[in-house]
């Protein structure tokens, strides 16, 4: 089950909106085959491992990070080939957490007389699909909110100049966040002051681009930002019913809707519920400045905060990390967790879980 972890993390950039899984076909002590999911409509892992193996497989022990699929949606259910295929036994990792499986393929494999094993390294397996699991069981993405600060706690001169705090490791390790994420939210704010791309720049020809989704409440974004004329998608979101008028030039496929909430402000709840279910977003990359991070943490909306610190200081007149009107007491503090703690060359990844959401 521990090589499976290791496959279902080949498609870690890739298989969006499905899952990462991994899989693979044991006979007598022996691999015969491996298999992980690709990319969404090909096959799933356990066919791409069945594929492999052929004949041999029947009477052989298959290991998968994710409970067999046993509906059809873009492929056949992959219960019909492991049981075709002759296995005598099915290791799974985890219930899949799709209401249209959920237990049902285990039943089926039980059902044709395979001996079915599991869960095996359950809370492992769910670490690969956090966004998944969550949009099967919440209508919602798994948010993750991305900052760079100095170690006094500002993001930027109190100009806004802020080229760069953190230095080229951590940057690439933005880039591969951004990579495996759905989609990637932005605000106008930000747009108008580091005119960003907002694309994933890796040398990996099978990066799937995250949709780039724009806040921009009063419709300020202009024609000559970077990120239009940089190509895939965009979502543009506002709170005012005006049309954005696209110029000749301009490269991204760009759409816009209009969710307006309190205050003429976007409803972030909202926008978050229609990534998950119009886009079918997994896991969500806020890459904004302090205003609408710290508006997404007081509306209870993000799960983790991924926090780059460089060693350097910036004075107490820089911007602040986030912008959280109303923490007056300290009973109203925001309570977090780290769940991890790294070096990147010279500055330091620290990820932390919000609690009390």
């Amino acid at each position: 089950m521990q090589r499976c972890l290791e496959l279902a993390l080949k498609g870690e950039y890739s298989s969006k909106p499905n899952p990462r899984v991994g899989c693979l076909i044991v006979k007598e002590g022996q691999i015969l085959a491996e298999g992980w999911h690709q990319f969404a409509g090909e096959v799933h892992a356990e066919v791409h491992a069945l594929n492999q193996a052929k004949a041999s497989a029947s009477g052989a022990s298959l290991y998968v990070t994710l409970e067999p699929c046993s509906h059809h949606g873009r492929t056949a259910p992959c219960c019909d080939a492991i049981i075709a295929a002759g296995l005598s036994k099915v290791v799974y990792g985890m219930i899949d957490p799709n209401p249209e499986v959920a237990g049902k393929g285990i039943s089926k494999l039980k059902n044709a007389g395979i001996e079915v094993v599991g869960p095996l390294l359950a809370e492992k397996c769910a670490d690969l699909n956090p966004g998944f699991i969550k949009r099967m069981t919440t209508a919602l993405p798994y948010v993750r909110c991305k900052m760079a600060m100095s170690s006094d706690g500002r993001t930027a001169m109190a100009s806004g100049e802020s080229k760069w705090i953190t230095g080229d490791e951590a940057r690439l390790d933005v880039q591969k966040w951004r990579a495996r994420s759905s989609a990637s939210i932005t605000g106008i704010e930000t747009i108008i002051a580091d005119d960003p791309s907002l694309n994933v720049r890796l040398d990996d020809a099978e990066v799937l681009q995250p949709l780039r989704v724009i806040c921009d409440s009063k419709l300020r974004l202009s024609n000559s930002a970077k990120t239009l004329q940089t190509a895939g998608n965009i979502l543009l979101v506002s709170a005012i019913e005006k049309e954005f008028i696209a110029s000749p030039t301009q490269v991204a496929d760009l759409e816009q809707i209009f969710l307006p909430g309190e205050e003429n402000k976007i409803d972030l709840y909202t926008l978050l519920q229609y990534l998950a279910r119009e886009k079918e977003c997994n896991e969500v990359l806020i890459e904004s400045g302090s205003t609408l991070a710290g508006a997404f943490i007081k509306a209870g909306l993000v799960d983790e905060i991924i926090l780059y610190m460089a060693p350097k200081l910036l004075g107490h007149e820089g911007l602040p990390l986030f912008t959280l009107p109303g923490l007056e007491n300290m009973e109203d503090q925001i309570s977090l967790e780290y769940s991890d703690v790294s070096l990147l060359d010279k500055d330091c990844r620290m990820r932390v879980r919000v609690l009390n959401k």
